[in-house]
């Protein structure tokens, strides 16, 4: 089988497909094709060969984008066994077949219905078969052939990234990369000038060039400055075909800055400034700015400012605001128009950030002469110090000269000056001050016990301008005076033993002193020159300002005097010195051996009424026979029974108490435990002995009697329902206990009457554990514990 093409359109298949139809012509011309064997032409014997294949296949084109009205001829398949009448038919399957590519089944031509787009399918892989139309048998083996759709110039470049930012530094050198840009086509790079891409600069030149084959952009230019210009847009273009005639092209934009170096040193616009600065400027503030220009920016245009020299160097500081890059000029210390009325400055304002590449360009650095005009300003009155410290002594007579402050007129005019004390509403007023002279005198008797500083304000004011005012402070120390005489340090209790001896210490006292350090201390105690000797008790100076008293004989007795006087003076080291007189009360107690006090006021108390040891006996037997009648009558008050109700009136708004206080755990006449512990142990309604029942038992009360293993509670609300329904029981309000400790007591009974211990040996410091329940019974066995053990 032949399968022959004729779609060559192109120039360049032309020749392939004529020379290829020639061939085929001539080879098929000469070769009819049977089964098994091999006819040759002008009469030549039948050859029996080897069968030979009967397919001659070769690779189709079609044309992409084909917008012809006609189907576009593909090629022809045929078959050595096909006579021409018809008897073959051919076949056509795979990519394509019946939609794309139709094929005469009659005579092997192939045509494409559609136009295709290699961009979307380059080829199709298809089938072909020859089978006889008669029998359906395949005359030759199928066998596969491919389509390719053959690419025309369709696409044109484009650039995926595009449009682009780049920067590329001021003054680079010639030739700088700047950017890579890159173009793609959609054509088929490997057949013919359709994806072959030339670029090409359409705007930004002489700025700046491409390179035709790899689209490098680079600088162009030498020098490039920021300052003159700043942004530039670039379009770029891309041409397939090589460039030539014909070809698509596409195109981007690269938008290229220039970045900022430092080239230019900064500059101030003037070379002389002048400033005016009033002379009451505070000192620390900013009194003016200065700026020098730089055409850099960011941190290249960083600079920093200082004064170089002038003879203002130590009045005024130049500090640099960074953000406005400006030079803040501040005062150093107070001007005076009167002393001096103008200042010079040279200021230098210099880049921080160099670039030695630039040096060449100069010094980044450039400097101005400022000149500060002092300004004359009428101000205030000016005190002779900052502030003033005056004594006067305590006890001064109203009117007595403290001090003076003096203030002037620091302007040439020199103003009269006045002077007043500033007061507030609830102020005691104990110093005043002459207005013209600032003499400072005193109001009022000062006392410096009371107040021993004083602080003042004092305001000065020019008669010319009442509105400027200065204040100063005024520290008056009050001085002291030897005023106030020695006193007792405190109220002392001295206490002498019964058993003392001759030269014994029984007591120390001190003494202070109202009046200052010098006029106090050191004290000095000494007995009264004018008294008798005292027989009892002396003094004695201890030289640190304590005093001892001392006892100047043996024994003392508290029948005999409970209580001694001792008068004494004191005199401190002021000059002239001060005293003062005490009495000392000593009292005489009983005292153990080591010399504890062990009672002072009972024994005495009875010597003083007059009563001998006979009165003090039988006041204690009185006193005991009494506590006897009132144990016996609390017991036969125990014995006694009472009624439960105490009134006639009607009870039932009434409580019924109990004095019964009971036997304790002993008296089992009081309540049947019994009952408590087995309520079925109980075989008879047991009533009440307070009171007589009217009513007769129902059968309902008389079951308890049966009752068997029945639990303690359960007992319990058994009898608290009795007493709710049987009208025999005391009034409705009256309050019924059992003693039931519930199912949560972890110490179960505690009850004693089956313990085998006895009070002295048993051990009660478990209760603490049981819970805040047994608290009171844990604190009360706590005391008998602690007594029994005293």
């Amino acid at each position: 089988m032949k399968i022959t093409s004729t779609s060559c359109i192109c120039p360049v298949l032309v020749c392939l497909c004529f020379v290829q139809r020639c061939y085929g012509t001539a080879h098929h011309s000469s070769i009819k094709v049977t089964r098994n064997q091999t006819k040759h032409i002008e009469g030549e014997t039948e050859v029996h060969h080897r069968p030979k294949r009967g397919w001659v296949w070769n690779q189709f084109f079609v044309l992409e984008e084909h917008m012809g009205p006609d189907p576009q001829y593909v090629g022809k398949l045929h078959s050595n066994s096909d006579k021409g009448d018809g008897s073959v038919k051919y076949i056509l399957t795979g990519e394509g077949a019946g939609t794309i590519f139709i094929i005469d089944d009659t005579t092997g031509d192939i045509h494409s219905t559609k136009s295709l787009d290699r961009e979307q399918k380059t080829h199709y892989v298809l089938h072909a078969q020859a089978i006889d139309r008669r029998t359906n048998k395949p005359l030759e083996p199928e066998s596969e052939f491919i389509i390719k759709v053959q690419d025309i110039n369709d696409n044109a470049p484009k650039f995926t990234d595009g449009p682009y930012i780049v920067t590329v530094p001021e003054m680079s050198d010639m030739g700088t990369s700047v950017l890579q840009v890159t173009a793609t086509d959609a054509d088929d790079p490997t057949y013919g000038n359709s994806a072959r891409v030339v670029y090409s600069i359409l705007q930004g030149q002489p700025y700046f060039s491409v390179d035709p084959k790899t689209g490098v952009i680079r600088t162009a230019l030498h020098n490039m400055d920021r300052e003159a210009r700043e942004h530039y847009s670039v379009v770029i273009q891309a041409k397939d075909m090589a460039g030539q005639v014909g070809g698509l092209s596409g195109s981007t934009t690269v938008n290229i800055t220039l970045t900022d170096v430092n080239d230019n040193p900064p500059r101030f616009p003037q070379k002389h400034y002048q400033l005016y600065v009033p002379e009451s400027a505070q000192v620390g503030s900013a009194v003016g700015k200065i700026k020098a220009n730089d055409a850099d920016t960011g941190s290249n245009a960083d600079m920093t400012y200082s004064i170089i020299n002038g003879d203002g160097m130590g009045v005024f500081s130049i500090s640099t605001d960074k953000e406005t890059r400006e030079g803040i000029l501040s005062l150093k210390k107070p001007l005076n128009y009167e002393k001096k009325k103008s200042y010079t400055l040279n200021i230098e304002g210099a880049n921080t950030h160099l670039d030695f590449r630039f040096s060449h360009l100069g010094p980044f650095k450039d400097a101005t002469m400022l000149k500060i005009i002092v300004g004359d300003v009428d101000e205030p009155p000016l005190f002779s110090m900052p502030s003033y410290i005056m004594e006067v002594y305590e006890n001064a007579k109203i009117g007595t000269v403290v001090g003076t402050v003096l203030a002037q007129d620091p302007d040439s005019a020199n103003s009269l000056v006045r002077y007043f004390i500033n007061y507030n509403a609830e102020d005691d007023r104990f110093f005043n001050i002459d207005a013209n002279t600032g003499t400072i005198k005193t109001t009022k008797v000062l006392d410096r016990e009371e107040t021993p500083w004083y602080n003042i304000t004092v305001t000065a004011s020019e008669n010319d301008n009442p509105d400027l005012l200065s204040h100063v402070t005024v520290g008056i120390r009050v001085l002291d005076v030897n005023d106030n005489p020695p006193e007792l340090a405190r109220e002392y209790d001295i206490v002498v033993c019964e058993n003392s001896k001759p030269g014994q210490v029984i007591h120390t006292i001190s003494a202070t002193d109202k009046d200052d350090f010098a006029n106090g201390p050191r004290f000095n105690f000494f007995l009264d020159e004018h008294l008798p000797v005292n027989p009892n008790f002396t003094l004695k100076d201890n030289e640190d300002n304590t005093a001892s008293i001392l006892t100047r004989r043996r024994r003392f007795s508290r029948t005999v005097q409970d209580v001694y006087y001792l008068p004494i003076m004191i005199s401190d080291g002021g000059i002239p010195s001060l005293s003062s007189s005490s009495t000392l009360t000593i009292r005489v107690c009983a005292c153990e051996r080591d010399g504890r006090v062990r009672t002072c006021h009972a024994d005495a108390f009875l010597s003083s009424a007059g009563l001998s040891t006979g009165a003090l006996i039988a006041i204690l037997l009185c006193v005991l026979i009494l506590l006897a009648i009132v144990v016996l009558f609390i017991t036969l008050r125990r014995s006694k029974k009472e009624p439960l109700i105490i009134s006639e009136e009607d009870v039932r708004e009434n409580v019924v108490t109990y004095d019964d206080e009971g036997g304790g755990e002993e008296d089992t006449e009081a309540f049947d435990i019994i009952a408590l512990r087995n309520p079925s142990a109980a075989e008879e309604l047991k009533y009440r002995r307070d009171i007589r029942p009217e009513v007769k038992l129902t059968p309902r009360h008389q079951t308890l009697s049966t009752l068997e293993s029945i639990d303690v509670q359960e007992f319990i609300k058994q009898r608290l329902a009795e007493a709710d329904l049987d009208p025999s029981v005391p009034p409705y309000d009256s309050l019924q206990t059992y003693a039931y400790e519930g199912q949560r007591s972890e110490a179960g009974s505690i009850s004693s009457l089956d313990s085998a211990t006895t009070q002295s040996d048993q051990d009660y410091h478990y209760l603490g554990d049981w819970g805040p329940e047994f608290k009171k019974l844990a604190e009360l066995y706590g005391e008998i514990e602690s007594e029994r053990t005293t």
